[in-house]
């Protein structure tokens, strides 16, 4: 029951828990050579159990009794090297402007870091395996660039840490600074469960609370430090997504926490004085059969022969932007707890069309967890906006809050698509693109444009010619042929040369800009199969009327916006004017950023990199000295499949390829870099974190109600309503119904165990920021 885990009598602890940001290898690891056994023991006693799960402790002594194999981590090391070449921002990194480093995050030299952990390998500094690869996944975690991450075997294959115990973050009255409070308390209060009112918690292991969760935040995969805040902390939009998103909460395990140990047990201690203590725990991912000790774990898993995640399972046109047939989702939807009924669905939530009721019925919300993250999705996700936008003017509803809260992405061009369908005349590109020059992309951008060439620039059927199907999609579609962009003069570019550049900028050498031709009738190639509203076969949209006034548009973001979410939020705000509201935040006053993700515009997977390399010196050469040519470039590097047998298998691999330029800016500095405060900061409160709808109208309120919700900034009579429409018949029944779904909200309805499972999905979408 819920309040079994709230009322829990404080365990004696044994050990004291440790910082969150601390490995403790050298106090816990070696010394414990029995510790995989016993939890090999342990799962064996679990039976058929799917999950099983031991004591965090247990497994930490265990992961880091693995000891370190110098030469194995070297060549790891040296493995990387060809896939952090592509990373379009390390320059900007190590270099960032004066207010990123002041308001978002500090410098970090990507290459320096890089040199340092294999300095400190060949001097054999670290204790252990573990402490080598979580110092490599914790050197791109540190850029907070969701598009930049590899997830090492030792850190994210056999264990998946965890603690028993989600939290929120809200506001007492929307106007007060928030606190956190177990979230099981306030499930239990929000159904007149108890009669005590929750405490908030003022202490985790000793430290105050704010600091903790705060230092704790900053292991997430975002930028902005508010954005990250809100990721520790249980959400309905996040755990609408299931398995797909960031799930509970980084703070119980879900996202970017289950990577990092959260020490033997969380001490809780409340305002009303009183504490509670869990145990942490670690679930086991992999059949412990046969492990004895650390080293037999490491021959097992992490010796590189059984890697899962190598180039050579995947097919080869699994890395383009066309749907993979090998990924099917369930079909199964998945719950939306907190959601009220919806009037158009993505079964899989990843887009829903609501109506709010009584007072709000001029009301229509478009929620947007998500830009497809699943292949299957693509066609349904298009047509959930067509179908609502329709449904909502004839329903005749005046204002429109759009919610991206938990967006990492997806694909691309759907977030392009949604902005033409809300603004049919629009303008047709959010910012310009460009990626970084250096060897392997100059070479890739020669070979490709000749290939290109030679080959009709139109859509296949792949019934009738897979292998040029194929083709099409992986070099005369790519962004490495010349002639699928245009010029920052919204021109054809006359060569690959003209495309390529390279220019200087920032200490560092790029491509010129270029922008999508949303016309190109290879559209399909990159979209997920779909058109883009208002070009080629759906060209005739540009004259359909905008379903909404932009003053009469307002978006709300949790911050966790990032990828395509950054690219429709910068269409939304920069060409259109759409106001846009942020939501909680850490517990200090101002305002915060309503896009706290990556902002670069296209990430790519190191299996797609090494796929398009080799498919260059195999498939675009003309003799055995052109293939002994390329392969004495640094295209013959990416040959060692070394980074992927020691991936964690189920984790995305990804570099951000392209960097979005505002067109405005001669400085050309990455939108990742340019920091932007929201027009309006509202505080979430309790009934928020039960109740969707609460969000939705303070919103409404906020931006058409004349009735302020904002903390910070304002939205100055953005487009309030002039009077009360009269309620119609299907309004009247339509809140009849909001009202029954309502009663009939129970506390089981909304899961404390939803923890993020990527295994299963195509990790090659190139839109996307990965929990």
């Amino acid at each position: 029951m819920v309040l079994s885990r709230v009322f829990a009598a404080a365990s004696v602890a044994a050990i004291a828990a440790a910082s969150p940001l601390q490995l403790q290898a050298r106090q816990y690891g070696t010394g414990n050579a029995t510790a995989c056994a016993q939890v090999a023991s342990s799962v064996a006693a679990q039976g058929a159990t799917p999950t099983p799960s031991v004591d965090a402790q247990l497994a930490y002594n265990c992961i880091t009794s693995v000891p370190l194999h110098k030469d194995a981590a070297l060549h790891l090391l040296a493995g990387v090297v060809p896939y952090f070449k592509w990373q379009s921002s390390t320059a900007w990194l190590e270099d960032p402007p004066e207010e990123y480093e002041e308001k978002i995050q500090p410098a970090i030299d990507v290459w320096g870091g890089l040199e340092e952990i294999k300095a400190k390998v060949e001097s054999e500094e670290y204790a252990n395996e573990f402490e080598f690869g979580f110092a490599l996944y914790t050197l791109l975690q540190s850029t907070h660039d969701g598009h930049f991450v590899y997830i090492p075997d030792v850190v994210g294959t056999v264990f998946n840490w965890a603690r028993p115990v989600p939290l929120v973050s809200v506001s007492a009255d929307g106007k007060e600074l928030p606190k956190p409070y177990v979230y099981a308390d306030v499930l239990a209060e929000s159904f007149g469960n108890v009669s005590f009112t929750p405490s908030a918690v003022t202490k985790i292991d000793g430290e105050d609370a704010l600091e903790y969760l705060e230092a704790w935040s900053q292991r997430g995969s975002l930028q902005d430090r508010d954005a990250l805040y809100n990721n520790v902390f249980y959400e309905l939009a996040t755990v609408s997504l299931g398995p797909t998103g960031s799930g509970i909460g980084t703070f119980a395990g879900s996202g970017r926490g289950k990577w990092v140990y959260p020490g033997p047990e969380t001490k809780l201690e409340f305002e009303n004085g009183t504490t509670v203590t869990y145990t942490n725990v670690a679930r086991v991912l992999v059949s412990m059969e046969g492990v004895t000790d650390g080293e037999s774990l490491y021959q097992t898993y992490f010796s590189g022969s059984q890697g899962t995640s190598t180039v050579e399972e995947s097919p080869a046109n699994s890395t383009t932007p066309t749907p993979s047939a090998s990924a099917t989702p369930s079909a199964t939807s998945i719950p939306a707890p907190g959601y009220p009924p919806a009037v158009y669905k993505e079964q899989h939530n990843l887009i829903g069309g609501y109506f709010l009721e009584d007072d709000y019925s001029d009301i229509a919300v478009l929620s947007v967890p998500s830009f497809v993250s699943l292949t299957s999705a693509e066609v349904d996700f298009q047509q959930v906006t067509e179908k609502f936008l329709v449904a909502a003017k004839a329903a005749g509803k005046t204002k429109l809050v759009i919610d991206v809260q938990a967006n990492g992405g997806g694909t691309i061009l759907q977030g392009y698509d949604l902005y033409k369908q809300l603004f049919p005349r629009g303008i047709g590109h959010a910012a310009f693109d460009r990626f970084r020059a250096f060897e392997s992309t100059q070479l890739l951008s020669e070979y490709q444009s000749r290939f290109a060439d030679t080959l009709p620039r139109q859509l296949i059927d792949p019934d009738v010619n897979e292998t040029l199907y194929d083709l099409e999609g992986d070099i005369i579609a790519s962004p490495f042929n010349y002639k699928s962009d245009l010029n920052a003069s919204d021109e054809n570019f006359p060569s690959w040369q003209a495309k390529f550049g390279p220019h200087e900028r920032h200490g560092d050498k790029f491509s010129s800009l270029f922008h999508w031709n949303l016309s190109d009738v290879l559209t399909p190639y990159n979209s997920g199969g779909i058109y883009v509203h208002g070009y080629a076969e759906l060209a005739n949209y540009t004259s359909a009327p905008q379903p909404f006034a932009n003053e009469d548009i307002v978006v709300v973001t949790d911050g966790y916006c990032a990828s395509t979410c950054t690219i429709f939020s910068e269409l939304m705000r920069q060409r259109q004017g759409v106001k846009y509201i942020s939501l909680g935040g850490r517990a200090k006053e101002g305002i915060t950023q309503a896009v706290g993700g990556i902002k670069g515009t296209n990430n790519y997977p190191w299996t797609y990199i090494q796929y398009l390399t080799q498919l260059t010196i195999t498939n675009l050469t003309t003799s055995e000295d052109e293939v002994a040519k390329l392969n004495a470039t640094e295209l013959g590097d990416y040959w060692d499949n070394v980074v992927f047998e020691r991936q964690a298998p189920g984790t995305s691999m990804n570099v951000n390829f392209r960097d979005g330029i505002r067109d405005t800016d001669e400085s050309e500095t990455p939108l990742q870099f340019v920091y932007e405060p929201a027009d309006c900061r509202i505080l979430y409160t309790k009934a928020m974190t039960v109740d969707v709808t609460a969000i939705w109208k303070a919103v409404a309120d906020s931006a058409f109600g004349g009735k302020s919700h904002c903390v910070a900034g304002s939205l100055g009579g953005y487009n309030t309503r002039s009077a009360k429409r009269e309620l119609s018949a299907e309004d009247r029944r339509l809140s009849k119904r909001m009202h029954a779904w309502r009663r009939e909200l129970r506390p089981e309805q909304y899961p404390l165990d939803v923890y993020t499972d990527l295994k299963g999905l195509d990790l090659d979408r190139q839109g996307i920021m990965w929990p």
